[in-house]
């Protein structure tokens, strides 16, 4: 089969590149700007284009279909060629959805977490020798790329965003996959700029419970209350099964969690990652992995790239970074961090960097999500904002959003970041939350922070 990418420089479109590669398919692809670890993954399989920019001429009646990325617009060149030509275009998610017809489609959605939980039910899987095929939204230790297809393995995980298919099609991802098997695991408000209102933003959930075919299951997170009432008010014909957080306990530093084998000391931490293992544990138990097994396999599960990442760690101090951008999952990963080191002084950075933070109507739900932190720190870019043509932002917006008299804003880069490595880190914990990197902080460089 002969696929064609218009724009195959993006994370999830270059990883879905490699994985057709890998399958046997004739890959080829354009972009207009290409950057690592894209460049390089896909310069390593010659599917690195030879030029950047948009080449009508690539395509041709030859090609069986185009997948299209979000990063082209509805009137690329390559685009109108192969509408011309009546070649089949599909989305990423709808082509995943095609990979997938034949296979129990287990798909893992909420505003918050479903990446590390896919994560946690692939570790588990690759743990167990189970064979699976799957999508994810990082890179994870053991696997080669974020997406895996074949012909043979009977279920796919798929971690389901609701952000929108493509320029062509504005349906969120996670209502084109049909799952046999789905999550819920929170809604918290977010994509502004696709969904304007907080019942809007609710509504796409509600269709999601009602593409789950007849006679799946639902599994969901029973502590959120929203998604309580969505699942429970749903009429589909499908098995309800809640979830919530496992008992457990920090000492000194290290979570334990109670199993039926006593208390068992995990990797990750905060109660929002322990609620995220539960449902990754009943979606595994879905597909055939026993609680024994899933115990024995998580234990050595590390956590997804950026979610709560540890990179760097003293005798007296320690430091993470996290992709936490939402008001809920800000809150909760500061939690979590001071909870796990209640006695270090929390020094607590986040980038304002999604359209949906840089909105100055959006910005109040970030009141108290840096509560937990002794010092907090936002940063963003007014540039950032000029960029995305949002309204502009004043310092004083964002003290008043996010209610903290001590609050410390930075706007330039070179400023935050000599804040930073003035710190005095003993005894402290440093979190660097953001889907950015502060203007371009070197996290490496952060180790010498602490000795």
């Amino acid at each position: 089969m002969r696929v064609h990418f218009i724009a195959i420089g993006g994370s999830a479109m270059h990883n879905l590149a490699l994985a057709l590669h890998h399958k046997g398919y004739h890959v080829t692809g354009s972009d207009d700007a290409i950057f690592d670890p894209s460049k390089s993954r896909l310069a390593a399989k010659d599917l690195l284009p030879e030029a950047y920019g948009w080449f009508p001429e690539k395509i041709s009646e030859e090609l069986d279909a185009i997948i299209l990325g979000m990063h082209a617009k509805a009137d690329n060149p390559e685009l109108l060629k192969a509408e011309e030509l009546g070649i089949k275009i599909y989305s990423y998610p709808e082509f995943l959805f095609e990979q997938s017809k034949n296979k129990t489609r287990v798909v893992i959605g909420g505003s918050h977490g479903k990446t590390t939980i896919t994560s946690m039910i692939l570790h588990v899987m690759h743990y167990m020798e189970k064979e699976v095929d799957y999508m994810v939204g990082a890179q994870l230790e053991g696997f080669d790329t974020m997406v895996h297809l074949t012909e043979d393995n009977d279920f796919i995980v798929l971690e389901g965003d609701e952000y929108l298919s493509s320029p062509i099609d504005r349906r969120p991802k996670f209502h084109l996959y049909q799952p046999n098997i789905a999550l819920l695991s929170g809604i918290a408000w977010d994509h502004i700029n696709v969904f304007p209102t907080f019942e809007n933003y609710v509504e796409q959930f509600e269709i999601f419970l009602n593409q789950i075919t007849n006679g799946g299951a639902i599994i969901y997170n029973q502590e959120d209350p929203e998604v309580k009432r969505v699942v429970e008010a749903s009429t589909s014909l499908i098995k309800k099964y809640p979830y919530a957080t496992p008992a457990y306990e920090v000492e000194d530093g290290e979570t334990l969690l109670e199993t039926n084998e006593g208390p068992m000391p995990i990797e990750v931490f905060g109660k929002h990652n322990l609620n995220n293992l539960e449902g990754a544990r009943w979606i595994c138990q879905l597909m055939g992995v026993d609680a024994d097994d899933f115990y024995e396999a998580i234990a050595t599960f590390k956590g997804a790239s950026k979610r709560l990442e540890k990179i760097a760690e003293g005798a007296s101090t320690v430091a993470y970074k996290d992709f936490a951008h939402s008001p809920s999952k800000v809150q909760a990963t500061t939690e979590a961090v001071k909870n796990q080191y209640p006695d270090r002084t929390l020094l607590a950075c986040l980038e304002l960097h999604t359209y949906s933070s840089l909105n100055p109507e959006f910005l109040s739900e970030y009141q108290g999500a840096l509560d937990a932190a002794d010092t907090a720190v936002v940063f963003y870019s007014p540039h950032a904002v000029e960029i995305k043509k949002l309204e502009p932002i004043s310092e004083e917006q964002i003290a008043k959003a996010f209610n903290r008299d001590d609050l410390i804003i930075y706007t330039d880069p070179a400023a935050f970041k000599e804040y930073l490595f003035k710190q005095n880190l003993e005894n402290t914990s440093l979190l660097l939350m953001s889907s950015g990197n502060y203007g371009g902080l070197d996290f490496g460089e952060v180790k010498q922070l602490l000795g």
